[in-house]
């Protein structure tokens, strides 16, 4: 990072001084989320203020507007965990005012105010300059989930994993970073097995490029779990965890790998060393939240071209600001399909 030059600002079509912003509160019946008016004060210290254009809505924001969710630190806070904008005022060299921007991860809508509010502040170290030809709402859908996504194929390509060994198994692959995986997969010319519990997806998942479609793995819930299955799978991009991630990784095929980033299916995973010492299978863990700022960048060069989502508009449904509750409502009800960007200007 470069020194710090004097604070630069551009004109905006609103100002600091009074901006609108979801404020999720905690009060004495659960956690509120609000439409409020907010000004400069509200916004917390960092290099780099951002006049917001999209945001999204992933599983993590959910959590943050649920009793004991478990990932917001202190309230209030303005949900959000992925941002894109224009940068408005810079006390970084390194990040110009007028810069197209995205950020996400980090303490974003978890330790501090995130994207759904007209503006954001984040220190510099965070903020991943937009490639040409990368709008603001493409990084925004992409978001969270499809960067995810977009590391969970990286990963497994980098293990060795090629379409030419085999399937690859998406477990729910009518979610955010499901619907993204299966698209990049199979742009890549893997043979995607999509497995998922919403009939409703099917025709969606097959325009993505799903060779097969299947139910919720296991696909016997009450049956007694195997250490070892019949191996089906060259690899999987595994979004739930749980039983459904024991039952994966009984079915990978000798020297395939799991990259695994869910636990909508629940954290607990019940297995043995089999799978690993006969198989040789590798798990690999998928973090998005911490991931270094230099390979952060890289990868954003990647979403901008040669792992670009081809199939971006068919997954994304887009809301304003007022819509925001009756998708989180959905995402905890399961009943949500694809990614939804929110218009926040």
């Amino acid at each position: 990072m470069g020194q710090p030059s004097p604070r630069r600002s551009t004109p905006v079509t609103a100002s600091t001084d009074s901006f609108r912003a979801l404020v999720a509160r905690e009060t004495d019946d659960g956690i509120t989320l609000a439409d409020e008016t907010v000004d400069a004060s509200f916004l917390p210290a960092g290099e780099v203020t951002v006049a917001v254009e999209y945001s999204s809505i992933n599983y993590k924001d959910a959590l943050a507007v649920t009793p004991k969710g478990g990932v917001v630190r202190n309230y209030p806070i303005v949900p959000g965990i992925d941002l894109a904008g224009t940068v408005v005022e810079s006390d970084s060299a390194d990040v110009a005012v007028g810069t197209r921007v995205v950020a996400h991860g980090y303490e974003i809508g978890t330790g501090r105010h995130g994207g759904y509010a007209e503006f954001a502040r984040v220190p510099a170290e965070w903020v991943v300059p937009l490639a040409d030809g990368l709008s603001t709402a493409d990084a925004a859908a992409i978001g969270t989930a499809g960067f995810t996504a977009a590391m969970s194929v990286q990963a497994l390509e980098r293990h060795g994993i090629g379409p030419e060994d085999g399937p690859i198994v998406v477990t729910g692959a009518s979610g955010g970073v499901g619907t993204v995986a299966v698209d990049l997969l199979s742009r890549r010319g893997f043979e995607v097995v999509a497995s998922t519990g919403k009939s409703s997806a099917h025709d969606l998942l097959r325009t993505l490029g799903a060779a097969e479609i299947v139910g919720r793995l296991p696909e016997d819930p009450d049956a007694k779990p195997r250490p070892l299955g019949k191996a089906r799978w060259a690899g999987a991009v595994d979004c739930v965890g749980g039983a459904t991630l024991a039952d994966v990784l009984s079915t990978v095929r000798y020297g395939g790998a799991v990259a695994a980033s869910g636990l909508t299916g629940g954290p607990a995973v019940s297995t043995t060393v089999l799978p690993f010492i006969l198989r040789g299978i590798a798990l690999l863990g998928i973090d998005s939240v911490q991931w270094p700022i230099d390979a952060r960048c890289a990868l954003w060069a990647r979403l901008a071209d040669d792992l670009r989502p081809s199939r971006l508009a068919e997954v994304t449904t887009e809301v304003g600001l007022d819509g925001v509750q009756g998708v989180i409502d959905a995402l905890r009800d399961g009943a949500n399909t694809g990614r939804a960007l929110v218009r926040v200007r």
